[in-house]
């Protein structure tokens, strides 16, 4: 194990007793908040680190699918604990953040400082490709319960039952898809990175305590984050576009802009819109299946017209960056502006 991993594990646990004392001393609102974000961004590097060690003795292909199923462990528990507080709104706006902040923000800090530092980059563009055509037509089964309603169509009065068969539709393209990259081999795998190997009991031992963490955690977070939005003055479509979202996906943020430092783009590219493909197509779905069964708020597919054209804006952009194949640093730099601006126009609600 690296100095650097035994740091990041050393200040989770820091991070998290922090957590604990300050939300069973009934702490500061804000301060609870920030300190539960971090500690939860925390955990999820553990978790990405742990499955990347676990998955290199299982092999590629168990690999992905480790990453697909636990890369978003820490926010699904914030997820869950939202949607039983009756936080729905906070949920959707997160969930459509992860995508947003993964495909317009992760994207652009990663081709902005990759493209700073080693000039044009290139990539492979066919698994780019595979995943952001994926991706619109994630976009579209997402667009169909929201026109359904919007259009007051007959299918309205039976939204619940739409949005589950939407949500089980997507979750079989979900399989679908993990099993043809996995066949065709176009699962990125990274084999320029230099890590010492853990103990073979090690990861299954941090996979254990980060998941243990992260629900206690995201436990905290959630009831930390009413009482510091309203401090702040934040509105609950913000906290979830931007602040939820970034902290629920710290590893691809990390992970990816490190591999276009790199200059590794290939992998940097696939698995920044790997995790928002995830996310349409299996956290999101999950989610909306599980909230029938939470006893809390009901989730639901049926977007805001904002949200859904920030969705679509950012899909239809990044498909435009990926599909040449190569990438300069005005080109990130594009996109980081263009998720300021849709962030912006959230800030008010």
């Amino acid at each position: 194990m690296q100095k650097k991993e035994k740091l990041i594990i050393a200040l989770s646990c820091v991070a998290t007793a922090a957590a604990a004392v300050l939300h069973y001393a009934h702490a500061n609102a804000v301060l609870s908040f920030v300190v539960t974000a971090a500690a939860l961004a925390l955990l999820a590097v553990i978790v990405g680190d742990s499955t990347d060690q676990l998955g290199r003795r299982l092999g590629p292909g168990a690999t992905g699918i480790l990453q697909s199923a636990l890369g978003n462990l820490p926010e699904l528990f914030v997820c869950i604990f939202a949607l039983r507080a009756g936080l729905d709104s906070v949920v959707q706006a997160a969930l459509v953040g992860s995508i947003l902040g993964n495909s317009i923000l992760v994207l652009g800090v990663a081709l902005f400082l990759g493209g700073l530092k080693n000039g044009t980059q290139r990539f492979r563009s066919e698994p780019p490709k595979m995943i952001v055509t994926l991706m619109l037509l994630a976009v579209a089964a997402l667009a169909v319960p929201t026109l359904a309603k919007e259009l007051h169509t007959p299918a309205e009065q039976h939204i619940a039952g739409l949005d589950s068969f939407v949500a089980i539709v997507m979750l079989v393209l979900l399989a679908a898809s993990i099993y043809f990259f996995l066949k065709g081999d176009l699962a990125a795998k990274n084999g320029g990175e230099e890590h010492d190997s853990w103990p073979v009991w090690m990861p299954i031992v941090m996979l254990l305590c980060s998941g243990v963490g992260a629900a206690f955690v995201s436990d905290w977070f959630v009831e930390a984050l009413q009482p510091a939005m309203e401090s702040v003055g934040i509105s609950p479509a913000f906290a979830g576009l931007v602040v939820v979202a970034i902290a629920g996906n710290a590893i691809e943020n990390l992970v990816g802009v490190q591999l276009a430092w790199r200059n590794q783009t290939d992998y940097a590219v696939s698995v920044i819109l790997n995790s928002s493909l995830q996310i349409a197509l299996g956290l999101f779905p999950v989610l909306v299946l599980l909230s029938f069964f939470l006893g809390g708020a009901i989730l639901s597919f049926i977007l805001t017209p904002l949200l859904l054209a920030a969705l679509v804006l950012a899909v239809v952009v990044s498909a435009f960056i990926v599909y040449d194949g190569e990438s300069i640093w005005l080109e990130g730099l594009a996109l980081i502006g263009l998720y300021c601006i849709i962030a912006a126009a959230f800030w008010w609600g």
